[in-house]
This record gives structure tokens, C-alpha cells and sequence, in this order.
């Protein structure tokens, strides 16, 4: 997946100006929030199982290491096969080396931001294995050639004409030359193609929202039937997945389950909670014959000994992005990884660097939504702050904004010269604002007042204000 996190104010202007993902964005703030607030509404105890999650996932993330090998062992006791991968690169050879041994021509695959983190359908695909989204919305995005705009709702920036003109153009070979445009026929187009797409594949390649260490269970949560297809029909079964999202026992995962759909869609439990634990045993109707866990790292052993653990407690629910402002407006593309949202912008610069994504934690208002909806109670604004530290540490925020910050610091440390600015501040914008106490045109705040207007200072500052309230206390 190419990276142009580097160039995210850009695409977050040209995000804003696309009409289409306009209406498409419009689509979530009216869908996501809601549901979730009615959802945690109808669930009295909601705040308290975000504590325990919380404590839980703490907990797990001090003794990672003890519940992954238990994990392992569990897994080969059952007959699987666990990999270990340090990094991107040694995922995909892993991945590639296990289809090429079961001689795989095409394989089948649920939705895995993971497999997406580590560029896995291209680098199957440069090498001769064609993989197969089958989740409605991967797939629709395979067709365009395009990437999630958002963890469990990968096409939600595209519309219904969007989606038609992308089966019509793609779906000929499989004689459907006429082109459908009502949402049933375009599903029923999709599920016909796909279905010999299930029968046919070699290997099926899944996430896993869970891995149970007592027990080497894999745990995935969808809303359609194509996990459920893409694990037992092909003779392998590979699970990719990173190693924060191990858990000790059933009871656990069944905590943070209740957790993920209210937080995710609103839903009291998704369609599918699917558990596999090893390959098909000789009574079993169906399944595997080889069940493959792929533990991926890639960064985040670091995050353990740094400022940015709390993010490992991440359950990948999507409720930060669904109800950030930011991503509300520009969609998740703009980002320019596979993590977009709030989310995105501490995972991002964790993984590529902050001298790429340095622009990610900076678009943020830190209006504390994402932490107020967080499940397991993740403080997001803190972390992007940690971020905005680090770059500017490394001297890579821009000149013009370090002097004015270098500014206000001095300013600062001299409380009587501070006040004494913000009086004539206050007196010199005020008369600006006009009859609507609005400023829309201001020198040195181009960058505020091209998209928005400034309000006009009211009244008196907040000194001003404070030092009446002090002597109105010591008055009585």
C-alpha cells in the first residue's frame, strides 16, 4: 500500500472538495453514533465493563509474553501452526510460503486490516496467487482498486452508482453484461461470483479479533457469511493477526465481545461470532486440514516500553472515527495508511514513523469524543499530544509555528507582560467582529479564518474576570 501520510493536508483539502464522499460521509454521522448511544442505553452496566476491559487488557499487556506462549501451546496441541513475525516483510513470506506448499492458485480472504498493515494481496499477487476479498465491501474496494476508507466499513465512501459502475465493468468475464443499480441485485451479482470463488480457493486467509490463550482459539466477528466460508471450505485456514490481541480465557473474550458490536455498529451481538480451534478432527463435518496463526509485531513490542502502550488496548471497534469531527469530514483515505481516525493517528506514526505522519496527530480539535466512546477507555487526545511532542522535539513541526510558540512560551513565563497582551488583544479584536462578533479575515491566522470565521473576543479576560471573583470571595 503506498503511504502519502506525508501529504495529508492536501488530501484532506481535495477529501473536502469531492462531492461524492461528501454525501457518503454524510451517511455515517447519521448512522454509527446513534446507534451505538442506543445500544449503550439499553445496557445499564456499560460503564463498568468498559472498566474491567480496560483492567483486563492492562493486565494482558503486563504479561503478553506468558498468555502468547500459552496461546502457542494450545494452538499446536490442537494440531495447528503458529508463525511468529517480526515485521511486515516476514509476515508475507510467511503467508506466501505456506500457500505455496498447499499449491495454491487463488485464495479467499475475510476482512483483516492486518493483512492490509502488512501490503499481503499485492505481494500474493506479484506472486502469481490471485487473493479474493470476500467481504462485500473489500470487495467492492478490490474491484476499484482502492483500500479501506475505514476499519469495519471499508466502502462506506462510496455510493450505490459507484458500486455499479464497478460491477458492470468488471463482472462481464463473468457473463453479467447487463448492469444492475438496486442494492439487492448488486449484493445477489456479488454472491454468485463469489460463491464459486469459495468453492474453488485453495487457501482461506482471515483476522482474528481474538486469540484465546487457554484454549488456541481464533475468534472472528462479521456481519456476513463469508468468514465463516473463507475458514472451512479451503483445505488451509490461515489466521493473521498481531500479538496485543491475545486474551486468557474464553470468559475474557466473551467481555470485550459485548463491548465490540455496541461500540462497533450498535448491534447487540453481530450476525457471526465465529471460533476456530485447530484443523478438522476426524468426526468433524467440515473445516480445515491445516489451521495456520500468523503472530504479527511489527512495532508494537516498542510501544510495550513506551508512552503509547494504552494504545495496544485497542479492540479495532472504529467508534473513535465514528465520531471524530476530523474524520467526519475528510473520510479515512486522507490519512494515507490503513489506520485512519483518531486511531490512525497514534497507530500511524507508531508504524511508518512520525516523520511521515507527523500531520496525523495535528488534526485533531482534542475535543475528547474518541476517548469518551473508547471501550476500553484509550486516552487519545493524550497520546496524539505525546506525538505533537515528539515531532516537536525532532525540530520537524515548521519554523513559522515553532516561532510562535516560542512566542506564547515567553510570554508566558512573564505573567505580568501575559496579561497585559491579552487585555490589548482583546481590545484591538473585539471592534474587528462587527455586529456579527465574528472575524473572518485575519493576518497571521490564515490558516483559521480560510475555512472558518474567528470569534470576536466578548467581555473581559479571564484574569479580569478571576481577580473580581477573588476579591468578591474575600469580601464575605
Amino acid at each position: 500500500m503506498q503511504i502519502t501520510s506525508p501529504r495529508f493536508k492536501q488530501n484532506a483539502h481535495e477529501a473536502l472538495g469531492d462531492a461524492a464522499l461528501q454525501r457518503a460521509l454524510g451517511n455515517l454521522k447519521a448512522g454509527f453514533p446513534g446507534k451505538r448511544a442506543a445500544a449503550v442505553a439499553r445496557m445499564p452496566e456499560f460503564e463498568q465493563l468498559r472498566d474491567a476491559a480496560r483492567d483486563l487488557k492492562n493486565h494482558i499487556l503486563e504479561h503478553l509474553d506468558f498468555y502468547l506462549e500459552t496461546f502457542e501451546a494450545n494452538v499446536k496441541r490442537r494440531g495447528g501452526h503458529v508463525h511468529w513475525a517480526r515485521d511486515a516483510e516476514e509476515a508475507r513470506a510467511i503467508v506466501l510460503d505456506i500457500c505455496r506448499k498447499a499449491g495454491a492458485k487463488t485464495v479467499t480472504k475475510g476482512k483483516s486490516m492486518i493483512t492490509e498493515e502488512i501490503g499481503l494481496n499485492d505481494h500474493l499477487a506479484a506472486n502469481g496467487i490471485e487473493p479474493i476479498e470476500t467481504d462485500l465491501g473489500e470487495y467492492i474496494i478490490q474491484l476499484r482498486g482502492e483500500h479501506p476508507s475505514h476499519i469495519i466499513a471499508p466502502a462506506i465512501h462510496v455510493n450505490l452508482d459507484q458500486v455499479s459502475d464497478a460491477f458492470h465493468a468488471h463482472h462481464g468475464k463473468y457473463g453479467k453484461t447487463e448492469r444492475q443499480t438496486e442494492p439487492r441485485a448488486l449484493m445477489n451479482e456479488a454472491r454468485e461470483i463469489l460463491r464459486d470463488k469459495f468453492i474453488a480457493a485453495d487457501v482461506g486467509i482471515t483476522g482474528a479479533n481474538f486469540c484465546i490463550a487457554e484454549t488456541g482459539t481464533t475468534v472472528i466477528v462479521t456481519n456476513e457469511g463469508n468468514g465463516d466460508l473463507t475458514q472451512t471450505l479451503p483445505r488451509v485456514h490461515v489466521a493473521v493477526t498481531s500479538i496485543e490481541k491475545v486474551v486468557p480465557t474464553l470468559e475474557d473474550a466473551t467481555l470485550l465481545h459485548r463491548l465490540l458490536s455496541r461500540s462497533a455498529t450498535g448491534q447487540e451481538i453481530e450476525v457471526y461470532g465465529t471460533w476456530s480451534s485447530g484443523p478438522r478432527r476426524p468426526e468433524d463435518p467440515d473445516g480445515p486440514a491445516e489451521y495456520h496463526v500468523v503472530l504479527l509485531d511489527n512495532g508494537r513490542s516498542n510501544m510495550l516500553g513506551n508512552e503509547f502502550r494504552e494504545m495496544l488496548r485497542c479492540i479495532r471497534c472504529s467508534a473513535c472515527m465514528n465520531h471524530c469531527p476530523v474524520y467526519g469530514a475528510i473520510g479515512g483515505h486522507a490519512y494515507g495508511w490503513v489506520y485512519p481516525g483518531p486511531m490512525g493517528s497514534v497507530l500511524t506514526p507508531a508504524f511508518i514513523g512520525v516523520e511521515q505522519a507527523g500531520n496525523l496527530p495535528n488534526a485533531s480539535t482534542f475535543c475528547g469524543r474518541c476517548e469518551s466512546v473508547c471501550p476500553v477507555r484509550i486516552p487519545l487526545p493524550k497520546l496524539m499530544r505525546h506525538w505533537r511532542a515528539r515531532e516537536f522535539e525532532k525540530h520537524l513541526t515548521p519554523q513559522g509555528f515553532r516561532f510562535g510558540l516560542g512566542v506564547w512560551a515567553w510570554l508566558a513565563r512573564r505573567p505580568k507582560l501575559y496579561r497585559l497582551a491579552t487585555q490589548v488583544a482583546t481590545r484591538v479584536l473585539k471592534p474587528l467582529g462587527g455586529k456579527t462578533n465574528r472575524i473572518g479575515s485575519l493576518p497571521l491566522a490564515g490558516g483559521w479564518t480560510a475555512w472558518r470565521d474567528l470569534p470576536a473576543p466578548q467581555g473581559r479576560t479571564f484574569f479580569e474576570q478571576w481577580k473580581d471573583r477573588q476579591q468578591a470571595g474575600g469580601a464575605k
